[in-house]
Formats: structure tokens, sequence, C-alpha cells
């Protein structure tokens, strides 16, 4: 074997090993972005209702719902 069939068998491995990263990396690029962006939109769902509810239980925010409530119920 020449050294020039040797380069072009080096070459041509290198191109072909280039083609199947490409044709991995291209297939599917966004296969696991839809789970991450779920994860992510669940996290932040329950971040903000853990502090709804903190505000929710606070005493000024009970006594303020209950004050229109009761409001609601005597205006009939």
């Amino acid at each position: 074997m020449t050294p020039l069939q040797r380069a072009y068998g080096g070459v041509q491995r290198a191109v072909c090993t280039l083609d199947a990263r490409l044709k991995t990396v291209t297939a599917e690029p966004e296969k696991g972005a839809a789970t991450a962006e779920y994860a992510v939109v669940l996290v932040a769902a329950t971040a903000f209702a853990g502090v709804l509810l903190a505000l929710i239980k606070s005493g000024t925010v009970k006594s303020l719902l209950t004050k229109i409530i009761q409001t609601a119920l005597n205006v009939g």
C-alpha cells in the first residue's frame, strides 16, 4: 500500500466518522428538549404555588379575604 493510498484511507475514515456524527446530531436534535422544558415549567409552577400558599396562609391576607367574603354575603 502506497503512502497516498494510506492517506486516502485515513481521509475516507474521517469523512465517514464525521458523517455518522452529523447524522446522530441532526437526527432528532430536540428529542429531550420537550422533557427538559416540562421539568422547568413544573418546578416553576410548584414554586409559584408554594408562594401563593404561604401568602394565603398569612394573617393579613386571611383577614382581608374574610372581610371580602363577609361583605359579599351581607349585600343580599
